[in-house]
């Protein structure tokens, strides 16, 4: 079952084409990665996909919602987290997981509940009533994350969640990603990390707002004889022609 389905989808900007007639599905469950380098156009790809940006062109839906004309049904039905997080820092953790079920209509005793869950299963007992400035940089990503899928949304959209953090606590933080899919959360992740890639059950890559190439990561290192995801990538990357959009 396809949860996000895309056909010709195109995004311009005057002259220029920032997204160029792509076309690709994902299905419940997957952990799909949508990779390309700055200015490939994924970033505004996502931007359609999460109902925050009109396609000139072309047709999708996600979640079973028409991204053109059903913006906020998707957007009730997915959950987002940027390499900013999206965390109120002045706000305590409980105070966080709160907000966000409130934003996304849950009612009171379930939010209380999921809160006390989600504190025991990140071992964050005794940070409920931190402030979310003063936790470091690896707790703040796995509280975004487990505030981004409060609600248990049908889709999560991660927009390079694991910058600027260790291997280990990346590593940590994609435990959260395979317990999420497991629970049948289909999980969208961009990613500048290659080794990141290997995790996933199919990877796109774009190239000058293009898709280039689809598949699993094994396939795609067998059809480029390459031996990792990182040699994948510069093969095709390296046809760029466009600088950042």
């Amino acid at each position: 079952m396809s949860v996000i389905k895309v056909e010709n989808l195109t995004k311009q900007f005057g002259n220029f084409t920032a997204v160029d007639n792509i076309s690709f599905e994902v299905e419940k469950g997957e952990i799909f990665g949508f990779l390309g380098a700055n200015g490939a156009g994924k970033t505004t790809a996502m931007r359609m996909l999460c109902g925050l940006s009109h396609p000139t062109s072309g047709n999708g839906t996600v979640a079973g919602y028409d991204i053109f004309k059903q913006s906020e049904e998707v957007k009730k039905n997915i959950g987002y987290m940027s390499q900013k997080f999206s965390l109120y820092e002045d706000l305590k953790v409980w105070e966080n997981l709160r907000l966000f079920g409130g934003i996304y209509g849950m009612k009171d005793k379930p939010i209380a509940a999921k809160t006390s869950q989600i504190l025991q299963e990140l071992g964050f007992e005794k940070e409920r009533d931190a402030l979310v400035k003063s936790l470091p940089l690896g707790w703040k990503q796995k509280l975004a994350f487990s505030v981004a899928v409060f609600h248990e949304p049908k889709i999560v959209f991660l927009d390079e969640p694991t910058g600027g953090v260790d291997p280990l606590t990346r590593r940590q933080f994609w435990e959260l990603i395979y317990q999420a899919a497991a629970r049948g959360i289909t999980v969208f992740v961009t990613t500048h990390y290659m080794d990141e890639a290997e995790y996933c059950k199919r990877v796109s890559i774009m190239v000058d707002g293009r898709i280039e190439a689809i598949d699993t990561p094994k396939n795609l290192k067998q059809q480029f004889h390459a031996e990792s995801m990182d040699e994948v990538f510069y093969m095709l990357a390296r046809k760029a022609k466009r600088g950042e959009n």
